[in-house]
This record gives structure tokens, C-alpha cells and sequence, in this order.
């Protein structure tokens, strides 16, 4: 059985009768979680396994789970936290230390729900160009700081059992633009996007998913990334990257076009899922249809991801979060 080359949403806090229907019969690789779609935690179990129920399989369940301004759990569900760049630099030299613990706790949070995988890390390299709805998002400003820490927080993701999603692949860190409103433009030469912005995907092309950007290469093609063949290509091959590649939210303003025709170039180009999100049920039909099933090589890389799902670790999420404090108010390794 192959999965839909789909990942969606669902409007509310639970599933309708209509979209029950449809995931039935469309068969998602998984399902996305917003703010909208939570309540209390057992509202939250209980959506959780309404969408495992509807594909009758354990679909991955995915969530922005960042930290900062792109958190979708808060409390008194989950901790708040400061932005990522912000927390990285109060934490010093215990950076490394202090991102895994992080979000070792968030992954420990969201797989108490039921949420297994986290749209994170973002290993975009910022610059002092960088468009603000991004900059602050990101861990450090060199590709050394940036795949390091995300080295971390992929890893304490996987330890509590949630798998990360390494984005925003080959790099958004030169956007002037906000790509849920604009299609960003980025005319560095090869040698600079080479050196910089891809640098970070090389070191954590072994992670298992990542999602594109919503961005144009002029270096490469004048079709933003999540469309272009040639710059999938670059991914594959010059990234290195061989895990199952997602787009970005495909109903983002970047993109334009109906979102069945967009769903069928980026599989086209060779991300292999569309994720569409905060679209009507007549939509998330339509790109369904779309997009069809998984052709044998992404079925693959999805099987491939889902194997690496294990089970929270056997921790007290209340000595993880003491131990971060300790570690945060200087008394090092702990």
C-alpha cells in the first residue's frame, strides 16, 4: 500500500463526517496541526487519533513547534519559549547543550498528545538583509552555528520521540520578502549560496525529512525551489539531502496558480508530498487528487522516515527542564 502524497489539515478541533470522508478515501502521508485545532489535552488526544482512525494506519502528525513566535502548543499545554536565535545567544557557550534540552522537553510535550513529528530545525542562515518575520527564527549567523545547533535540536527532538523536519531547504536566509505574502527573489551567486546557505542542509543531509523553501535562485532558475526540477536537483544531488522532501505550505502567496496545478509541479520538480494547509474542504480534495499516490522511491523515503520513529525517552520532563535551568544560570555542563 502507498501513501497519498498529501500532508493535511483540519479545520477545527475535530474531524467533520466530510473530512473523514476524504482522508478515507485520499489516504494522506500524515496530518498538521495549528492553534486552532487545539483545545485541552484530551481534546487533543482524541483529534490525534480521530486522523490515524480515518487512514486507519499511524500517520505521522506533524506541528510547528518551534518556540517563540511560531509555537502552536502553549500553556498551559506546553512551555513558552523565547525565539530561538534569542535563546541560543542568552545560553553562550552552553548553546549546544541548552537547544538539545529544549527541545528534548518540546518533543516530550508533543508526544504526550500524540504528535510525532516537528517542522524543526531551521537552519537558515540569516542575514542583516533577512526579511524580520524569519531572522530571529534562526540559531546563529553562520552556517558553522547554524547546522551545529541544529545538530541539537534534531537530536533532542529524536529523543523524545518526535521526528524533525529540517527546513527551510537549500535556504531562506537571503529573503528580503515574507514568502507567506511574497515570492522572494535571491540573486547571490552560486559561490556564496554554496558556501553559506546550502552549508548548513550538507552537514544534516542524513536527517530524515526536510521542507523546501518558497524562494527563486537566479543563480540556478527563475522558478521558485518548491517548483523547480533544477533546484530539487541541487537538493539531491548537490545537498546531498535523501530523505522524503515536503513542501512548504503550497497555499503560502509565494506560489500562484490553483493549488491542484501547483501540487502537480512540485511533484513534478521532485518533493515528494505536498503539504497544503488552512485551505477549504473542496481544496484539500483537490490537491489530493492531485497529487495522487507516492511514487516508489518517495513511498521509500517515507517508510524510511517513519522507521526512525521511537518512543519518548524514559525522563521526567521536570528534571530535563530543571537541568536547562542550571545550565542557563551558568552552572555549566550539567
Amino acid at each position: 500500500m502507498t501513501f497519498g502524497a498529501t500532508i493535511l489539515d483540519a479545520e477545527g478541533q475535530a474531524l467533520t463526517p466530510d473530512e473523514i470522508a476524504l482522508f478515507k478515501d485520499a489516504d494522506p502521508f500524515g496530518f498538521i496541526l495549528f492553534a486552532r485545532n487545539i483545545d485541552s489535552a484530551d481534546q487533543l488526544m482524541r483529534l490525534c487519533d480521530q486522523m490515524r482512525d480515518a487512514v486507519g494506519r499511524d500517520a505521522p502528525i506533524l506541528i510547528d513547534q518551534e518556540g517563540g513566535r511560531v509555537q502552536r502548543l502553549r500553556p498551559p499545554l506546553a512551555r513558552d519559549w523565547t525565539p530561538p536565535l534569542d535563546f541560543a545567544r542568552a545560553a553562550g557557550p552552553h548553546a549546544t547543550q541548552a537547544m538539545y534540552l529544549r527541545y528534548l522537553i518540546t518533543a516530550l510535550e508533543l508526544r504526550s498528545y500524540g504528535i510525532d513529528v516537528n517542522c524543526a530545525p531551521m537552519v537558515d542562515v540569516p542575514r542583516p538583509e533577512t526579511h524580520e518575520f524569519l531572522t530571529n527564527r534562526c540559531y546563529g549567523t553562520s552556517p558553522a552555528e547554524a547546522a551545529g545547533l541544529g545538530r541539537a535540536v534534531a537530536m533532542g527532538l529524536m529523543a523524545g520521540g518526535v521526528l524533525p523536519v529540517v527546513k527551510h531547504i537549500p535556504g531562506h536566509g537571503l529573503a528580503t520578502a515574507d514568502s507567506h505574502h511574497d515570492l522572494p527573489r535571491v540573486t547571490a551567486p552560486v559561490e556564496v549560496l554554496d558556501s553559506i546557505d546550502f552549508a548548513p542542509f550538507k552537514v544534516l543531509n542524513d536527517l530524515p525529512m526536510a521542507m523546501t523553501a518558497h524562494v527563486v535562485y537566479d543563480a540556478f532558475d527563475p522558478q521558485p525551489a518548491t517548483l523547480s526540477e533544477r533546484m530539487i536537483q541541487v537538493i539531491r544531488n548537490d545537498i546531498g539531502f535523501d530523505g522524503l522532501l515536503m513542501t512548504d505550505d503550497i497555499s503560502m502567496k509565494a506560489l500562484s496558480g490553483s493549488y491542484g496545478d501547483i501540487a502537480r509541479q512540485s511533484l513534478n520538480a521532485g518533493c515528494d508530498v505536498v503539504l497544503l494547509c488552512n485551505a477549504t474542504l473542496a481544496e484539500r480534495a483537490e490537491v489530493a487528487e492531485a497529487s495522487g499516490r507516492m511514487n516508489p522511491a518517495a513511498q521509500d523515503r517515507a517508510t524510511r522516515a517513519l522507521d526512525l520513529r521511537n518512543q519518548a525517552a524514559e525522563v521526567d520532563i521536570r528534571t530535563v527542564e530543571e537541568k536547562l535551568n542550571a545550565l542557563l544560570h551558568g552552572q555549566g555542563n550539567v
